[in-house]
């Protein structure tokens, strides 16, 4: 009797400490040459998995509608993405919720001797336009020239849709006038001479938006991160301490360099400088007003396409970390 009472102590026992060892397994979509590589390298690098409550799976995704869909389907439980898609889930009946990962956007780039010095000089240009008609940046840009200047940019200047690599190459052979771009591309043109007109951020501060209002964020299952919640919210601080150390430490930097996928001094650096002005520095009430604000404009603007048919920003589309 007692052998089968300290049998069963045992097997208890055994079975507790095992479950309390288990990690939360993290299934994250990823793009193969995003920055998000950089930070999941510097995880690694720095040890900043050790001791962690999660473990990660990284699962590559060909693009970003591509981690769209594996998130939908479950294929994975985490993407990064944009919280304007988020709310427009949640008005379906999705449960989807975002966390800032990077204020850092896209930016209006011209040739270095260009006659264009403000939104006014687009009139009658090219205007290449990475992302579509419904892109972010290019809907904030027509808002911004109606306010600031009167101007019609959607009537009074030449669209060329295409995708961010052939921009570049576009503005290069002098096909295009002017591009806006995503911001890494643009970062690139900058190091090599390129002038940038405004950026992203500096369009939302034109339009008397205070706050930073992060581009893109973590996106995930609302229910699934209530569940893990400990896990969840220990992923993005590592995260957090990885970008802080590529931002902060030389050497730290020099580790994914390769990752950068270039060979130039200039442009490592212009691209490390882009990245490190879309650290997260404060998120909050004012920011998340601030983002309803930004929603509210890009419904006007694309005539609900790109926002689905909410008059407002869903409620729950930010996850709080508490």
């Amino acid at each position: 009797m007692k052998f089968k009472f300290f049998l069963f102590y045992c097997l208890t026992t055994f079975s507790t400490i095992s479950f309390a060892n288990e990690k939360t397994t993290i299934r994250l979509g990823v793009l193969a040459f995003g920055t998000v590589t950089w930070e999941l390298e510097t995880l690694k690098n720095q040890n900043l998995l050790d001791n962690t409550n999660f473990k990660l799976e990284i699962r590559s995704v060909a693009n970003p509608q591509a981690g769209k869909i594996a998130l939908q389907s479950g294929a994975v439980d985490m993407i990064v993405s944009d919280w304007v898609w988020v709310s427009r889930l949640r008005s379906t009946g999705s449960d989807f919720t975002f966390y800032p990962y990077s204020t850092t956007s896209g930016a209006l780039v011209v040739p270095k001797n260009s006659d264009i010095k403000s939104l006014t000089d687009l009139k009658g240009k090219k205007l290449g336009i990475a992302g579509g008609e419904l892109d972010k940046n290019w809907l904030l840009l027509q808002a911004l020239a109606k306010q600031k200047n009167r101007v019609d940019l959607n009537l009074s200047v030449e669209k060329i849709f295409a995708a961010p690599p052939l921009l570049s190459q576009q503005i290069a052979k002098n096909r295009v006038d002017a591009i806006i771009t995503y911001w890494h591309y643009a970062a690139k043109l900058e190091a090599i001479g390129y002038q940038q007109i405004i950026s992203g951020k500096e369009i939302l501060q034109q339009l008397k938006i205070k706050q930073e209002v992060p581009t893109l964020g973590y996106v995930f299952s609302q229910s699934w991160a209530n569940e893990h919640k400990v896990a969840i919210n220990s992923f993005l601080i590592a995260t957090q301490q990885a970008k802080n150390q590529l931002c902060q430490s030389d050497e730290v930097w020099q580790k994914i360099i390769p990752l950068t996928k270039t060979k130039d001094p200039a442009t490592q650096t212009t691209l490390r400088t882009r990245y490190c002005e879309g650290r997260i520095k404060q998120w909050g009430k004012k920011g998340q007003q601030a983002a309803a604000t930004i929603y509210t404009i890009l419904r006007k603007l694309s005539n609900n396409k790109l926002t689905g048919n909410s008059e407002t920003l869903q409620p729950g589309t930010f996850w709080t970390m508490d």
